[in-house]
This record gives C-alpha cells, sequence and structure tokens, in this order.
C-alpha cells in the first residue's frame, strides 16, 4: 500500500481580513493618505453595479472597488499609489485587541498538548481576502501568517509585440526594471470575490500553495491532501463569507464568526449565522488572551491537535502490530 503524499499534520486557521481581524476597511489609510472621503467612496463604490448596468455591463459588486480606485489614480486623485505605496500605507492598519499576538499564543497552545511535539504537529495562519494583498503585505500581521490570498495590481503592463522570452533588465536590489516609469497602479493582476475565496480553500486542503506542481482541480484521496478540512479553522465576520463557511463546514472543518461588541446588527448576524448552521460557534472580536473568542479558538486547536495525535498512534499501532507474548 502506498503511503500517503503527507503526514496531514497541520492545523490551519484561515482568516478573513476585514472586520475580522481589523475594525472596518484596510483601505482606510489609503483615503487618509489622499484626503479622500472614505464613506463617499463606498457610496460610488455601491453605485457602481447599477450604473454600469445602464449600458449593458455586469460588475461584480465583491471587486467593484478596485476598478474604481485605478478611476481615482487615473484622474490624479491618487497620484503614485504603486503596489510600494500600498505596502507602506498597510504599515497604519490598525486590528483588533489582542492582534498579532494571538497568532504565537496560539502556537504555545498547541506546544503544550501532549505528544504535539513528538507527532511533529503544526500550526499555520492563511489570510483570505477580497482586499489588497501588498496592503496586508504591509501590515504588522504579515510576519505571523503563512500565506496571504487577496486582490493585486498592475503597474506597468506589457505593451503590445512584447517580446515575452527577452530578459528584463534588474535593478540594484534585482528586481525587474519597468519597460515604462511606474506612476500608479493600472490594471487588476486578480479579483477575489466572496465566491473565489473558496478556491483558496481548496489551495490549502490539497497543498497546491506549498507544491506548485499539484493542481488544486486534480483529484486526490482524502488522504493525500496536506490539510484535511477537519484540521482547518475558518474565521470570518459575516454572511458575506457563507460560501466558504459552508465548503469548511460541509468537508467536516470548524467555521467560527466574530462580530463587533459595539454594534447590535453584527452580533444579530453571527446568531444568525449559528442558528442557520452555518458556523459552529461565534464571539467578539476581541482577540486578547483570556477573551471568550481567545479561549474557544485555543479550546478548537487542542481538541484538533488531540484527534490527529489520536489518529497517528492508532495508525502506528496498525503498523507495528502486537509483540508476541508467552501463553
Amino acid at each position: 500500500m502506498a503511503s500517503p503524499i503527507h503526514p496531514q499534520n497541520v492545523i490551519a486557521l484561515v482568516w478573513d481580513f476585514d472586520k475580522t481581524l481589523i475594525p472596518g476597511s484596510m483601505q482606510a489609510p489609503i483615503f487618509r493618505e489622499y484626503g479622500i472621503e472614505e464613506a463617499q467612496f463606498w457610496r460610488e463604490v455601491n453605485a457602481l453595479p447599477a450604473y454600469y448596468s445602464r449600458m449593458g455591463v455586469n460588475v461584480n459588486p465583491d471587486n467593484a472597488y478596485l476598478n474604481h480606485l485605478i478611476t481615482y489614480v487615473a484622474h490624479g486623485l491618487m497620484q503614485g499609489l504603486t503596489n510600494a505605496k500600498l505596502r507602506d500605507l498597510g504599515a497604519k492598519i490598525i486590528f483588533h485587541p489582542g492582534l498579532p499576538e494571538m497568532f504565537p499564543h496560539l502556537q504555545h497552545v498547541l506546544e503544550e498538548v501532549p505528544d504535539a511535539g513528538r507527532f511533529e504537529l503544526r500550526l499555520e495562519h492563511y489570510i483570505v481576502s477580497a482586499g489588497l494583498k501588498a496592503m496586508i503585505q504591509g501590515s504588522a500581521i504579515r510576519e505571523c501568517v503563512e500565506g496571504i490570498w487577496a486582490s493585486e495590481f498592475i503597474e506597468a503592463s506589457a505593451p503590445p509585440n512584447f517580446d515575452p522570452l527577452a530578459t528584463m533588465k534588474l535593478d540594484e536590489n534585482d528586481k525587474p526594471v519597468p519597460l515604462f516609469p511606474v506612476t500608479g497602479i493600472t490594471q487588476i493582476a486578480i479579483a477575489y470575490d466572496n465566491t473565489s475565496k473558496t478556491r483558496a480553500l481548496f489551495e490549502i486542503n490539497k497543498g497546491s500553495n506549498k507544491n506548485p506542481a499539484i493542481d488544486v482541480n486534480a483529484t486526490m484521496a482524502k488522504e493525500d491532501r496536506r490539510v484535511p478540512f477537519a484540521n482547518m479553522i475558518y474565521v470570518a465576520d459575516g454572511p458575506s463569507d457563507v460560501p466558504a463557511f459552508s465548503v469548511v463546514r460541509h468537508n467536516g472543518g470548524t467555521a467560527f464568526a466574530v462580530y463587533d461588541d459595539n454594534d447590535p446588527i453584527s452580533l444579530e448576524q453571527a446568531d444568525n449565522l449559528r442558528r442557520d448552521g452555518r458556523v459552529d460557534h461565534f464571539g467578539p472580536t476581541d482577540y486578547r488572551v483570556g477573551s471568550s473568542t481567545e479561549r474557544w479558538l485555543s479550546l478548537r486547536v487542542r481538541q484538533i491537535a488531540q484527534g490527529i495525535i489520536e489518529q497517528r498512534r492508532e495508525a502506528l499501532k496498525k503498523s507495528v502490530g502486537t509483540v508476541p507474548r508467552h501463553i
């Protein structure tokens, strides 16, 4: 019998970003930097689907804001908004209480589980967001996460008739020098919405994020998947995350909703998700040690770890067999 491709010793916590890890939206530092009224920008974004539908064009409301940011850059209202600038602005993102400190804390929780070290159990954090990857990369949480799925921009696009085999010039930091001067973001490279987030979950599940040779769409036996859904916890804030909640729970994983303790509507939404069977539990966006959210997530990490250890022990017994005894 062939050995499994992966030891399945990883517990993955997958996090939404806006309103889950931070209050509000991550784009707030952009608006402050350029003196743009945030509420007005989002009113415009919310009006875009109806605006373009009158022209016979359908717009995805989940990521329409990406094109609107490019429009602001093109009209000179956000001059110099490059990917590097987005990373710099990401450093100004403010997180909910207890973050990012809780991420390494959960690692300590896992390490304290008996035999977790013996069976080489690991804890990995991932972010899956419809927000901006560059801003997350520049934020305080970057060093705590294993990978990020989020929307990205192109600055200098490939011109017509470009030579795909041409060797690009490199700067002093060995980074490619664009063919034209970079003045700001010009195109969307990839856009994530609330449905396409589920693809990221399967990439984590199958391990294609770690091994590019593994096609996320390829058939793979459950015992060969790097992170079984049973070892996965998905944390997010609201109804827009129902597709991801559903994928995780349908496949035996854990779904946890968070809510703003100062917003009764947010609490009601989280409770509705629980009553509708969308999530296993919910708690406030307070991640400090001792909070109800920290305690429940710590409990779930320990439970998953104990389940993995028990499975490994049973597998070891079957592999080794029993020692002959005298009658």
